[in-house]
């Protein structure tokens, strides 16, 4: 307990697209469990608060912000409004993606461009505007969710998704360096088969997997995994911890695979 006490959180796409734990509202919690006061964002509102009342009710401190993060004047609005809650952000977890099904042919302009701008421009605009503050203050850190299709092909076609995720990776290597001085970390996580409420909503996704069937989905993407299972939102909030705390002062851009060992096989 405790790992956090202390720390301001931003925690970039704290809410859930449906019922159950997404990776943001699992890891918004697990801060907040950790003693860090949280800030909550997301563009649903009903979402953020959602999150932030499951805080609340376990005696946690927590507020609820809502912004489109591919704005950048809702970007710099989200951390105006977070220095004049709490003061600083000692922590920045940039959580938001979208999935648009079809490779290079069948993808429209139109949905390349949405994709980047929120899977992508989002973390660029957050980071953009918080490593300023962290730099004042003397530090922080900055855990950018990637997945584990941004270094494999998962045998789905979603080129956007999976390219927008490679070059989170890039970006999140460049800006370590950049920054390691100022002791701004910055390391991002590649979630691999999780059984989350993004995945369940993702007609997409179950139709390539399953004809639709979204149970037949859960049981393939089980069999593609070594340990026999999908991991869950859990999974990636506790990986997320252990980069947020000091735990993890003398790291600094890497790929923290969450996967149980489907990157490690040939098929």
């Amino acid at each position: 307990m405790d790992r956090l006490k202390g720390k301001i959180a931003v925690v970039v796409g704290a809410g859930s697209i449906g019922p159950g734990w997404g990776n943001g509202k699992a890891t918004a919690v697990t801060f907040a469990r950790e003693g860090a006061q949280v800030f909550c964002v997301d563009r649903n509102s009903a979402a953020a608060e959602e999150t932030m009342k499951i805080i609340a009710s376990e005696g946690g401190n927590a507020t609820a912000f809502t912004a489109d993060v591919s704005r950048g004047a809702e970007v710099e609005a989200m951390v105006e409004a977070c220095l004049s809650s709490y003061g600083r952000i000692d922590v920045l977890d940039n959580n938001v993606g979208i999935a648009e099904m079809g490779s290079v042919v069948e993808i429209s302009e139109a949905e390349w461009d949405r994709v980047f701008a929120v899977n992508l421009k989002s973390a660029f605009l957050a980071m953009k505007h918080v490593i300023p503050v962290m730099a004042r203050q003397g530090g922080g850190s900055i855990i950018n969710i990637s997945s584990i299709a941004s270094i494999r092909h998962l045998g789905i076609s979603y080129v956007t998704y999976a390219s927008s995720k490679a070059a989170m990776n890039q970006m999140t290597r460049t800006t370590a360096v950049e920054f390691a001085r100022q002791h701004i970390r910055v390391n991002a996580i590649l979630p691999g088969l999780m059984k989350t409420p993004m995945v369940e909503h993702s007609a997409g996704l179950a139709a390539s997997y399953a004809n639709g069937d979204v149970e037949a989905m859960w049981r393939a993407r089980d069999a593609q995994v070594p340990m026999g299972h999908m991991g869950d939102a859990w999974d990636v909030a506790n990986a997320a911890l252990y980069l947020a705390s000091d735990e993890s002062r003398y790291i600094t851009g890497i790929e923290l695979v969450v996967d149980g060992g489907v990157t490690l096989k040939v098929s």
